[in-house]
């Protein structure tokens, strides 16, 4: 029933915003076109191409298998509906304030017109052209910004890769490892808009940092399970003289391919931990790696996939206490749990920095926030240290905005 719920309450706001923004499509038109005609045509024209893609989008594209490069038709086809609809609803969300407070004054007008009659000839002296003017000029930069902000995302955020260089301290580091470099990469979600070339290219800048060890924290595929392959060997040009090491994430488990992918990874030279460990030897010294399937304590999906009642579960035959332990877990969430056990550090993924996000208004202004208070980057608390990659590719729409995707290459140091 709460779930119902909630669906209606999202299908209301976004046929709210989508009326709210063809009428003032319709007003903008009249302005600026001439002849009652042809804004008639170009609206029944504008409304056919809005029925049409979203028809295409909900009834074809998502039953077809995924391309793995942006074609001329996803461009034309699925890019234009999924920056609208995105958009929209956010410059929607955030002109609401505006309208409310709209109603609210004139409702305070009307109403001290009935207590005070003989007020009502200066109440209804109207607002000053200028005034008018400015508070209808702030609600269009308002309301339009995310236009031009998801647009921006589209075209170039999503490919500002970035790398992060952390300096980690690690109290029981053996002497073998100091200076030892690892690079992480996550959630690549191979899709029209995180292609072959472009992760090749992160390939080629891993490759470049010259890395000890190369680790990958899950999210492969995005919802097509065809496209393991071709992002297994997209990835199979990644070296590093101690190995390349992954786990798996939510989405290897929404399209059944956690077995699968484990095999082609194989192939490759990759080595896949599935609630395994992994010494990586440095001399007569070693460090642990660990690997988790994902886990999560809200059930995800038609059957709680990833759904546990405790973190970890069973991992502890897994930590070796005389060497340093390194965790990899796409959900962030375990860290807490990860720290309790005594594991030195944690890498994880998953939250995509929150992909389109507005920290730097409000710490709180992240999508990912609704699930973790792990969204990106450092943190440290008793018993272990935890990074949290902000990944390469997108999920929903191919935006990222103030949450670049991201290569992190680590340095290990000893110390305190």
């Amino acid at each position: 029933m709460v779930r119902l719920l909630i669906v209606a309450g999202i299908g209301c706001f976004f046929l709210a915003s989508q009326i709210f923004w063809m009428q003032s499509l319709g007003e903008i038109g009249s302005k600026l076109i001439s002849g009652k005609r042809r804004r008639q045509g170009l609206a029944v024209s504008g409304a056919i191409l809005y029925v049409g893609l979203l028809a295409y989008n909900i009834l074809w594209a998502q039953r077809s298998p995924s391309p793995t490069s942006l074609t001329l038709g996803t461009f034309l086809l699925e890019v234009p509906l999924r920056w609208w609809v995105f958009s929209s609803l956010l410059g929607f969300a955030l002109l609401l304030p505006f309208g409310i407070a709209q109603r609210v004054y004139r409702a305070s007008r009307r109403a001290r017109r009935k207590l005070r009659p003989e007020t009502s000839s200066n109440l209804a002296t109207p607002s000053l052209p200028s005034r008018r003017s400015f508070l209808s000029n702030t609600a269009l930069a308002v309301g339009g910004a995310p236009f031009v902000a998801c647009g921006y995302g589209f075209l170039f955020g999503r490919l500002d890769f970035e790398t992060s260089f952390v300096r980690l301290k690690l109290d029981r580091l053996p002497g073998s490892f100091e200076g030892f470099r690892i690079a992480q990469l996550s959630d690549i979600h191979i899709s029209p808009f995180m292609g072959t070339r472009e992760i090749r290219k992160v390939v080629g800048m891993t490759n470049a940092l010259k890395a000890d060890l190369v680790v990958l924290t899950g999210d492969y595929v995005t919802w097509d399970p065809t496209a393991q392959g071709t992002v297994v060997e997209a990835l199979s040009g990644l070296a590093a003289p101690y190995g390349i090491y992954g786990c798996l994430g939510n989405h290897e488990m929404w399209t059944h391919t956690q077995a699968s992918i484990t095999r082609l990874f194989a192939a490759q030279g990759t080595k896949i931990l599935r609630q395994q460990r992994a010494p990586i030897q440095v001399g007569n010294e070693s460090l642990n790696l660990i690997g988790v399937d994902f886990q999560t304590h809200r059930g995800m999906g038609r059957h709680r996939v990833g759904y546990v009642r405790g973190y970890l579960e069973g991992v502890d035959r897994l930590i070796n206490p005389e060497s340093v332990n390194i965790l990899l877990s796409h959900n962030p969430n375990t860290f807490d749990e990860a720290a309790a056990r005594g594991i030195d550090l944690s890498l994880a993924g998953h939250t995509h920095g929150g992909q389109i996000s507005l920290e730097f208004i409000s710490p709180e202004l992240s999508p990912a926030r609704l699930f973790t208070p792990y969204v990106e980057g450092y943190f440290r608390k008793p018993g272990g240290q935890l990074y949290v990659n902000r990944g390469i590719g997108t999920i929903g729409v191919p935006i990222r905005f103030d949450a670049p995707p991201e290569i992190t290459v680590f340095e290990l140091t000893r110390g305190a």
